[in-house]
C-alpha cells in the first residue's frame, strides 16, 4: 500500500520539473551554478555544506523546517522511500531555491542483494563482474530513494590485521584501480537514469596503512610510495568521472587528511583538476581536535575549509563557525562559493533538479531472481582454491554421506560480511540449506561450535561422530562478520575460538577433510592447511553463499579465484606484500637456518646475515595472485615483439596457455615486470596486466599484453620519470611463478 501511494505522489511531484532540461552543456551547468550562488545568502550556502544524520535536527517537523530554511545539503542514513521522497519534496517545493538533497548511504557490496565483500570480489580478477554487481546495488538502493553511496573504498593495504581490509581490493594498485573504476561505473551508470547513484572515492588517502592495522591510526607514507601506490586508484577513479571523494580519518605524515592541503588541494584539485565534491568522513573534521592539530571546532573548521573539504559529515564545525571565520577574515566567501559550487555541480550532473525522485519504485527490484543469480556468480568466482591434495575436490553428488560441520555452515547473517546496513540474514541461503537440498538425508549436519569464537567443546563429540559416519568432512571455518570491518582490528589473525582444536579432532577420523573458510581478511591458516586435504577460501560470500559453495564443491564449475593479497604465515610477518624491495641482502629459502635447526652455542656469524625471519623464513604462506583449479594449465612460448622499447614506444608480450587437465576452467594470466636499476630502489615485481580466459580440456590460447613505456613510469621523489635500462618480464599464474624474459628501454 505504501509503495502504491508513493508512486502516485512521485508522479504528481515530477510534473513540476518536466519543463527543465537535463542535458546541460558544461557551460550551462556553470551558469546555473553561478546563478544559484548569486541568489543564495551566506547562511544558505553554508547549509549546503552540512550533511546531517537522520534525527540530526530533531523530529520530522524540525527536520522539514531545517530543509525549508536551507540548513542542510544532504542526509545520510535516512531510511524509507516514502520518508526520503517527502523530504525531497520539501526541499524542492518549500525551500527558497528548490535545491534538491543528496541522500547518502553505505551501500558497500550490495543493498539487499549482498555480493562478496570487496576483497572477495577482487579475488575474481573480473572488474566487469564488479561493475555488474554494483549496478544491481544501485538499482536496489535507488528504489529506496538513495542517490549517493559512500563506496567504493580504494585504500591499498598490506595489513590483514586492519578490519577494513575486507572493504579493500587488496594490496596491488593496478588491481585496485581496475576494480575502483568498474565499481564507479556500476554505481553511477548513466547519470540521466533514475537508478544512478553517485559514487564516492574513499578514503583519501593512505588510510589503509594505519599503524599496526589499528583503525583510525597514524600513517607515514613517503611521497614516492604515496604516488606510486596509494594515489593511483584515486587518480583512476577521478579520471573515470567519480562524482565525489571522501577524506579519511587518519593523519598522513603528521597532517590529518581532512585538513591536508597537500592531498586535497595540490594533488586532487590542482594536479588532477578534479571538479567534484569532497565530503569528510564521519566527524573527521572535529576529530582534528583529538589529533592535536586543531585547538577547537572553530579552528578545525578553518583548517578543513582551507584544505578544500566541501561538505561536513555528521558534525557541525562548519555550520557553527564558517560565518564567523569569514567575518574575521580567516577565510573568504569566495572559498565558500567554490565549495558550494562543487556540491551543486554534483546535484546538477545527477539531474536531481529535473529528476529529484527515484520514480521506478517496484517490489520487483529488491532481491530479484536475476540479482540473486549475479550474487551467486560473483560469490563463486571470488572463491579461491588454496589446496587440493589428490584431487579431493570435486566430490560427487552421489556420495554416500557427507558431514557438514562448523560454525559458518549455517550463519545466515555472518556470510553476508561486514558493513551491510540493509542486507538481512533471512534473505541468505546458507551452505547447510543448499547441501541439505542436494543431499537430503545423506548430509550429516552438526555445527560442532555455535559461532566462530565459541570455546565450548560440548558439540565436539556429536561432530566427531558425524564425521566417522560419513565418507568426507566439509568443515566451514572462519570468523563472524563482526570480527572484520571498521574498528575491528585483530592483533591475532588465526582462526578464533577453538576451531583449530575441532579440526584437529576431525582429522584423526581419517576421513577426507575439506575446509571452506569464510572470513573478512586473509587469516593465518597454515596449521589448518597442513591438516586439510582441500581448502577453499570463500571470504564472506554474500546472500548466495550456499549455492555458490555447492557449485564448486560438486564440480559444476571449477574454482577460478586468485588471491588479491598475500597470505602471511603469522602476524609477525606483517607487512608482507609481493612488490616489496629486494634490499641489499636478499635471502632465499636456501639461506635460512630455521630457529629449531640452529645448533646450541652457535656463533653469531653462522646465520648468514640475510634479510629474513629465522622462524618464518623468507616466503609467505601463499603469494599474491595464487589460486588453484580443478584442471592444470601449462604456460609456454613466451614472446616479446621486440627486446627493445623506446621511451615512447610499446612492445607486445605474449604466451600460450594450454588446459592440460580434464575440466573446463578459467585461468587468470598475469603480467609482471621488474625495473632492474632505478633512480630510487624499485620493487622486485609489479603487476602490469592480467586477463581471464576460459579453456576447455586440450584448448590452447595465446594471451597478449601491450606493454607501454608509460607503464614503466614511476615517481622518484622529484617527478614522474621513465628511465632507460633493463627490465625483467614474467607471464604466469601468480606473482611467484611464470615464464621469464628481459628487454631494454632505450
Amino acid at each position: 500500500m505504501k509503495i502504491r501511494a508513493l508512486i502516485l505522489i512521485i508522479g504528481t511531484w515530477l510534473l513540476a520539473g518536466c519543463s527543465a532540461t537535463f542535458t546541460d552543456s558544461p557551460d550551462q551547468t556553470e551558469q546555473r551554478i553561478n546563478s544559484l550562488l548569486n541568489e543564495m545568502t551566506l547562511d544558505e550556502k553554508i547549509g549546503q555544506m552540512q550533511q546531517a544524520n537522520d534525527g540530526f535536527f530533531g523530529d520530522e517537523e524540525a527536520t522539514k523546517q531545517a530543509i525549508r530554511d536551507g540548513k542542510v545539503g544532504s542526509f545520510l542514513n535516512m531510511i524509507g522511500a516514502d520518508k526520503v521522497a517527502e523530504f525531497q519534496r520539501v526541499a524542492l517545493e518549500e525551500s527558497k531555491h528548490g535545491i534538491p538533497l543528496l541522500f547518502g548511504r553505505d551501500v558497500i557490496h550490495g543493498y539487499r542483494t549482498i555480493f562478496p565483500i570487496p576483497l572477495g570480489m577482487a579475488s575474481s580478477w573480473e572488474p566487469e563482474l564488479a561493475e555488474k554487481a554494483m549496478r544491481i546495488s544501485a538499482i536496489e538502493a535507488s528504489s529506496m530513494g538513495i542517490n549517493w553511496t559512500f563506496a567504493p573504498m580504494m585504500d591499498v593495504t598490506w595489513d590483514p590485521r586492519w578490519g577494513r581490509i575486507a572493504e579493500s581490493c587488496g594490496e596491488d594498485p593496478l588491481l585496485t584501480s581496475e576494480f575502483a573504476v568498474a565499481m564507479v561505473k556500476g554505481f553511477q551508470g548513466d547519470l540521466s537514469d533514475p537508478t544512478a547513484v553517485a559514487a564516492c572515492a574513499k578514503h583519501f588517502v593512505g588510510y589503509g596503512m594505519s599503524e599496526a592495522g589499528r583503525d583510525y591510526n597514524t600513517t607515514y607514507i613517503p611521497e614516492a610510495l604515496l604516488r606510486n601506490v596509494h594515489l593511483r586508484p584515486f587518480k583512476a577513479a577521478a579520471d573515470a568521472g567519480v562524482l565525489t571523494f571522501m577524506s579519511a580519518f587518519n593523519d598522513l605524515n603528521g597532517v590529518p587528511t581532512s585538513g591536508n592541503e597537500f592531498t586535497l588541494k595540490q594533488i586532487l584539485r590542482d594536479e588532477w583538476n578534479y571538479k567534484g565534491m569532497v565530503v569528510s568522513d564521519w566527524g573527521s573534521i572535529e576529530e582534528m581536535i583529538n589529533h592535536g592539530y586543531a585547538a577547537d571546532k572553530k579552528h578545525a573548521a578553518e583548517i578543513a575549509a582551507k584544505a578544500g573539504v566541501d561538505m561536513e559529515m555528521a558534525t557541525t564545525c562548519y555550520a557553527d563557525n564558517l560565518k564567523t571565520l569569514i567575518e574575521e577574515g580567516a577565510i573568504t566567501e569566495a572559498m565558500i562559493d567554490e565549495y558550494v559550487g562543487n556540491i551543486l555541480r554534483v546535484k546538477l550532473k545527477m539531474g536531481l533538479f529535473e529528476k529529484p525522485y527515484n520514480n521506478h519504485v517496484s517490489t520487483d527490484t529488491i532481491l530479484a531472481p536475476s540479482h540473486l543469480e549475479v550474487s551467486r556468480e560473483a560469490a563463486r568466482k571470488s572463491m579461491v582454491l588454496l589446496k587440493n591434495n589428490n584431487n579431493t575436490l570435486p566430490i560427487s553428488k552421489n556420495i554416500r554421506s557427507l558431514a557438514v560441520i562448523g560454525p559458518l555452515a549455517d550463519a545466515a547473517r555472518d556470510q553476508l560480511g561486514t558493513w551491510i546496513f540493509d542486507g538481512q540474514g533471512e534473505d541468505s541461503t546458507t551452505p547447510k540449506e543448499t547441501f541439505g537440498e542436494i543431499l537430503g538425508s545423506k548430509m550429516n549436519y552438526v555445527p560442532g561450535l555455535e559461532y566462530s569464537r565459541d570455546k565450548s567443546t560440548k558439540g565436539f563429540s556429536a561432530a566427531i561422530a558425524a564425521a566417522r559416519n560419513s565418507d568426507a568432512i566439509l568443515f566451514f571455518a572462519g570468523e563472524e562478520s563482526i570480527l572484520s570491518g571498521e574498528a575491528n582490528a585483530r592483533g591475532i589473525i588465526d582462526l578464533p575460538g577453538i576451531q583449530t582444536e575441532l579440526i584437529t579432532e576431525l582429522k584423526k577420523t581419517g576421513k577426507p577433510l575439506i575446509l571452506v573458510v569464510m572470513a573478512g581478511r586473509p587469516l593465518g591458516i597454515g596449521a589448518e592447511m597442513e591438516m586439510a586435504d582441500a581448502v577453499l577460501y570463500a571470504w564472506h560470500p554474500g546472500t548466495m553463499a550456499g549455492p555458490a559453495v555447492a557449485d564448486l564443491i560438486f564440480g559444476d564449475f571449477s574454482p577460478s579465484g586468485k588471491l588479491p593479497v598475500t597470505f602471511v604465515k603469522g602476524a609477525g610477518q606483517i607487512p608482507f606484500y609481493y612488490y616489496r624491495k629486494n634490499t641489499g641482502r636478499p635471502a632465499t629459502e636456501d639461506d635460512v637456518t630455521y630457529i629449531d635447526d640452529i645448533p646450541r652455542d652457535s656463533k653469531q656469524l653462522s646465520l648468514g646475515f640475510k634479510s629474513m625471519h629465522i622462524d618464518y623464513g623468507v616466503t609467505p604462506l601463499l603469494p599474491f595472485g595464487y589460486g588453484l583449479s580443478y584442471t592444470d594449465f601449462e604456460y609456454g612460448n613466451l614472446k616479446l615483439s621486440s627486446d627493445e622499447m623506446s621511451t615512447d614506444g610499446t612492445i607486445t608480450v605474449s604466451a600460450d596457455i594450454k588446459n592440460i587437465g580434464h575440466y573446463e576452467a578459467e585461468e587468470i594470466v598475469q603480467l609482471y615486470i621488474r625495473d632492474q636499476v632505478g633512480s630510487i630502489t624499485r620493487p622486485i615485481k609489479e603487476l602490469k596486466g592480467f586477463e581471464k580466459i576460459n579453456l576447455k580440456p586440450g584448448d590452447v590460447k595465446t594471451v597478449s599484453f601491450e606493454l607501454k613505456a608509460e607503464d614503466l613510469q614511476f615517481f622518484n621523489g622529484d617527478d614522474f620519470v621513465i628511465e632507460p635500462g633493463d627490465f625483467d618480464v614474467w607471464v604466469g599464474p601468480n606473482s611467484d611463478e611464470g615464464l621469464h624474459h628481459t628487454f631494454s628501454l632505450q
